[in-house]
């Protein structure tokens, strides 16, 4: 058997295997990043990037439905599906380029095209990325001193779907698409569902989102997730709680019998399923029971996500593979983090991680930041809470985007703001601004000396930070609010 002999072997070329191979390269030249698939991160090619490719003609066509509010009239907004796919294919690829020049600039010497698995602790077995082709160099064995796992994750097609046939895709194959379809069965109520499923209702593609628990986009304050839960329905079919859901053919169509959430039987037809029910990790080919690596119920390598360093100290995972935080920022602090701690291994700093932010790009936005309301209740932490609606929001409403609420928190006693969940406008922005105040460890009382313009989105976060400080008990001196803008400003 060819062995070659490294010091580091990283397994894996997307944004974690990427940084990592940065990190580790100063400190060695000796490197194996070993991909079998193609270059390109999962955000550029099927996930982040490509999704809001496709959000940002929905988000346009439907703000035409508000020009007659504003008193404008238009006749603008007829679809034309092949343009829309094409220039989201075309975006698609131009992100993907930027990826795949990075590696470019790599030293090719470095590069290992092949799928790896572990004979031990130390041994990678190199596979040929596909039956056509061998590894590179015919190196069959890499020896490494340190190993990365950085495999990225893949979609979860469930069992119960499978009846679709060539009909079930993929939310990775969705951006492959010729054209727009009639419709689309999505099922899976998390991100990427929401997002993919409100896109293709307001391209004018016939859409029911089917979700379990009555759960959406991953909000976990009820409070807020019950008015993202009436906004979305009331803008497209939703099923959030079917029941005895049963998937079948009928020539090119797909099939869905359900009880849906008011208890009714139901059958519909559509020309596609869309399997958008999570991620999972790829670590189920590496054959980690070659390895003494401890793994939880789900077979993903048990790490401390302060080094990323698993049971067996050598080695370390970061991105999607450790299906912790699977984010591409989270990502590429991951890969930094192992990166680093695989160069300069035996030692091993251990880096405080950034305050957790999640955004979803439905419309209205959904987000947290910091400490989730489920895991202050958990952990029993003695917090307080307020909120501030969208609705009666002066820049909201002037905008015609008065929609949702903010929910936000804070410990008792020392008033320091822990989280927030949200679902509203520019919600992208209030949540790094949150992620931003959470991090420095700022008081509400501190983040309301900040200043605030008028009239803006951000008042909302403001007024709701007022209400905190006085479920606080620390309220000084009554609001000032502006009596021509109503509440929330």
């Amino acid at each position: 058997m060819k062995t070659r002999k490294v010091d580091v072997a990283i397994i894996g070329g997307g944004t974690a295997g990427m940084v990592a191979y940065g990190e580790v390269r100063k400190h060695t030249d000796r490197i194996a990043l070993i991909e079998g698939g193609p270059f390109g991160t999962t955000c550029a090619r099927v996930g982040c990037m490509p999704s809001k490719l496709l959000i940002a003609p929905a988000e346009a066509r439907h703000r035409l439905q508000a020009l007659p509010e504003f008193g404008i009239g238009s006749d603008a907004g007829k679809v034309d599906g092949v343009a829309v796919m094409r220039r989201v294919r075309a975006e698609r690829d131009r992100f993907v380029g930027f990826a795949v020049d990075t590696v470019a600039g790599f030293d090719q010497s470095h590069i290992v095209r092949a799928c790896a698995r572990f004979a031990d602790d130390h041994r990678l077995i190199l596979d040929a990325p596909d039956a056509h082709q061998a590894p590179a160099a015919d190196i069959e064995c890499i020896e490494a001193a340190r190993i990365v796992i950085a495999t990225g994750s893949r979609p979860l097609m469930a069992d119960a779907l499978k009846p679709a046939g060539d009909r079930l895709i993929s939310s990775d194959e969705v951006f492959y698409w010729q054209d727009l379809p009639q419709s689309v069965a999505v099922f899976g109520a998390g991100a990427i569902g929401v997002e993919l499923g409100q896109a293709l209702h307001r391209l004018g593609v016939r859409v029911r989102l089917f979700g379990r628990g009555g759960g959406i986009a991953g909000l976990q304050d009820a409070t807020v997730r019950a008015v993202a839960v009436r906004t979305l329905a009331a803008e497209m079919p939703v099923s959030l709680d079917a029941r005895e859901v049963r998937v079948s053919r009928d020539g090119d169509a797909v099939c869905i019998d359900f009880i849906d959430d008011e208890g009714r039987p139901r059958s519909e037809r559509f020309d596609w399923l869309l399997a958008a029910t999570g991620r999972t990790p790829n670590v189920d080919r590496l054959t980690l029971e070659n390895t003494a690596i401890e793994c939880d119920p789900r077979g993903v390598p048990v790490f401390d996500p302060l080094t990323m360093q698993t049971s067996v100290k050598h080695i370390f995972i970061a991105g999607d593979s450790a299906a912790d935080r699977p984010i591409l920022h989270e990502a590429a602090d991951e890969g930094h983090l192992a990166g680093r701690n695989a160069g300069r291994f035996p030692e091993v700093l251990r880096t405080p991680r950034r305050t957790p932010m999640g955004i979803v790009f439905c419309d209205p936005q959904a987000a947290f930041v910091g400490a989730r309301h489920a895991r202050l209740l958990a952990d029993r932490i003695d917090f307080a809470s307020a909120q501030v609606s969208f609705g009666n929001q002066g820049r909201a409403r002037v905008m015609q985007v008065n929609q949702g609420l903010l929910r936000v928190y804070a410990e008792r006693g020392s008033g320091l703001l822990l989280g927030a969940e949200l679902f509203g406008p520019d919600a992208e922005h209030l949540a790094h601004l949150l992620a931003w105040v959470v991090q420095l460890r700022k008081s509400v009382a501190e983040v309301l000396e900040l200043p605030f313009y008028h009239p803006v989105i951000e008042e909302g976060l403001r007024t709701a930070l007022r209400a905190l400080l006085k479920e606080l008990g620390m309220a000084t001196k009554p609001p000032s609010p502006c009596l021509d803008c109503g509440p929330g400003t």
